[in-house]
């Protein structure tokens, strides 16, 4: 039988952000049910995915885990870690469960059932559902994926459903480390496995899933409090500091999304259209109206990067307002120069790059108000095939644009100003996303395997 209520602590929207101890201590002071965290993000691009590296520092991890589970495991209640490590690779999984295992050997904690739900998807698997017509990309900006750039790829991941975090759930597992998944649902999940309503879980875990970004004033970095009802579910801040408000809650609801109100899932599509968001008067929302509904098709999203080049960068700034009314014009004589320099080298090698901070820095072309400051931070890459050539290239580059002698240009002693020394990063690989697409499964638990240990007394 379903209880009254179920409460679900959110410590932070990105394990590793860091949270307030008080706050979280304030969360566990209303006896929650569960502690849920996602770890992990598409947003910052194809990078950790490719190169097999974590969001987060180790110790950034840690702190937030060692009050997590020291805490949790003294409740006796559920901790569930979404798209560990950050891509929720095995390397990422098996990186996020090391720390966990430090954490219970240095506290003495035992008597633990750990299930780890993997969630990487083999080549060979996709390679079979692209030749039966069932893996289409996600988008059209998506290359196709051919059988050269599947086999460039490293690790490809699927986004998971509550499916598998049930089953470790009805497994009894007190920690359950979950691969890459989908953002609501080690949230969902939980609720759903004591009786609470689908859409109201899921809608409740999009919220919590970056905490107390829904809160005014909103960040990632503090705890909050969800509690689910029959027909509703409430959301609280856990900080003082904070409160919620209608607007602030459903604003929250409908970010990143591609539609005002329809977010699709593994499996499913939850329909907000119909909520209703209340302010209770104490700084939390009450939330009704969620719907949602299976897809005839179950799919799952994968995500897989692959080596594309090498990066070289330099940061550095302008002041001389002739140069900063002729910058792009300056920029692409800059670009010409060293191209003439290195004619030798297939164009196709090696791109230069610009990005005029203060002028279009950040929308670019798009970029309504061109009405530049009175300096400029100007950061200029080379991307390339290898990490020689970027180096060669934007050294290159630099020393050109340093000295370039423009129209009424006076002192010669150089046009730009450089914050660091050495100027020239090598930042190292480039990763694109080389699978970014739908797969067609028969049901939610087929591509997520799920392992347990059990960490003795």
């Amino acid at each position: 039988m379903t209880q009254q209520q179920f409460k679900i602590l959110a410590p932070c929207g990105m394990l590793g952000y860091g949270f307030p101890k008080a706050s979280f201590m304030n969360g566990m002071a209303h006896q929650p049910d569960a502690i849920v965290v996602d770890a992990g993000s598409t947003d910052a691009g194809p990078h950790k995915l490719g190169a097999g590296t974590a969001i987060v520092s180790r110790q950034a991890c840690k702190k937030d885990l060692e009050i997590i589970i020291t805490e949790g495991t003294k409740a006796g209640i559920p901790i569930i870690i979404g798209s560990a490590g950050g891509s929720g690779a095995k390397v990422h999984v098996e990186w996020t469960k090391a720390i966990i295992m430090d954490i219970l050997r240095e506290h003495g904690i035992g008597g633990v059932k750990i299930a780890t739900i993997w969630a990487d998807i083999p080549h060979e698997v996709v390679e079979a559902k692209l030749a039966a017509g069932q893996c289409e990309p996600l988008g059209l900006s998506v290359a196709p994926l051919t059988g050269e750039r599947l086999a460039a790829t490293g690790s490809i991941v699927a986004q998971m459903g509550h499916e598998p975090i049930i089953e470790a759930l009805e497994a009894g597992a007190d920690i359950i480390l979950c691969g890459r998944a989908y953002d609501p649902s080690p949230f969902a999940a939980v609720a759903m496995y004591h009786g609470y309503d689908t859409a109201l879980a899921y809608h409740l875990g999009k919220i919590l899933e970056c905490a107390a970004l829904s809160a005014e004033p909103g960040t990632t970095k503090d705890s909050m409090l969800g509690t689910l009802k029959q027909d509703s579910f409430i959301v609280q801040p856990l900080n003082d500091a904070r409160k919620c408000t209608a607007v602030s809650v459903a604003a929250h609801t409908f970010y990143e999304k591609d539609h005002p109100y329809i977010l699709h899932g593994p499996g499913l599509v939850l329909d907000l259209e119909q909520c209703v968001f209340t302010e209770l008067g104490d700084g939390s929302v009450e939330v009704r109206g969620s719907k949602i509904a299976e897809t005839p098709v179950y799919k799952i999203k994968l995500e897989g990067a692959m080596k594309v080049a090498y990066r070289t960068f330099v940061v550095a700034g302008v002041r001389d307002p002739l140069l900063i009314q002729r910058i792009e014009q300056v920029e692409e004589l800059v670009k010409q120069q060293v191209r003439d320099y290195y004619s030798e080298i297939p164009p196709e090698d090696y791109s230069i790059h610009f990005i005029n901070y203060g002028l279009n820095g950040v929308l670019g072309d798009l970029e309504p108000q061109r009405t530049p400051g009175h300096e400029l931070g100007v950061v200029f890459e080379v991307v390339a095939k290898t990490q020689e050539l970027a180096n060669a290239v934007c050294s290159s580059v630099r020393s050109t644009f340093l000295h370039y002698g423009y129209e009424g240009r006076k002192a010669t002693a150089g046009n730009l100003a450089f914050p660091f020394a050495p100027s020239d990063v090598p930042f190292g690989a480039v990763y694109e996303f080389s699978v970014y697409h739908l797969m067609e499964v028969s049901n939610g638990l087929e591509m997520f395997p799920i392992e347990y240990i059990e960490v003795q007394p």
